[in-house]
């Protein structure tokens, strides 16, 4: 079996010691104004990251590439962004937008 090549971030979020609320927060308003095709590396350290960031690109439609080795070591997930992504709250990025804000 082929390992697929690990792809070169045109984007790195880097989401250490943050949160998965915050981390969401920073990504959001990092990938706002990015084309569709952009590759995102996140470095993230919170322990949910592994199901909190495919869960969100679920919920958004963006591609979720999963974790990618780091020469650092530190864990960093990738994701690729597509056209017609449902739009998120800048203030909520797990809520799209146009819902009630009641949590």
């Amino acid at each position: 079996m082929t390992v697929p090549p690990v792809p070169t971030p045109d984007l790195v979020v880097d989401g250490t010691g943050l949160l998965c609320v915050t981390l969401l927060l920073r990504l959001r308003k990092e990938i706002d104004d990015r084309a569709p095709d952009t590759v995102v590396h996140v470095v993230a350290t919170d322990p949910a990251a592994p199901l909190d960031l495919p869960a969100w690109c679920h919920m958004t439609g963006h591609d979720y590439l999963g974790p990618v080795p780091d020469p650092e070591g530190r864990p960093v997930y990738a994701l690729r962004l597509v056209a017609g992504a449902l739009a998120t709250r800048p203030d909520a990025p797990w809520r799209s937008v146009g819902r009630r804000s009641n949590p």
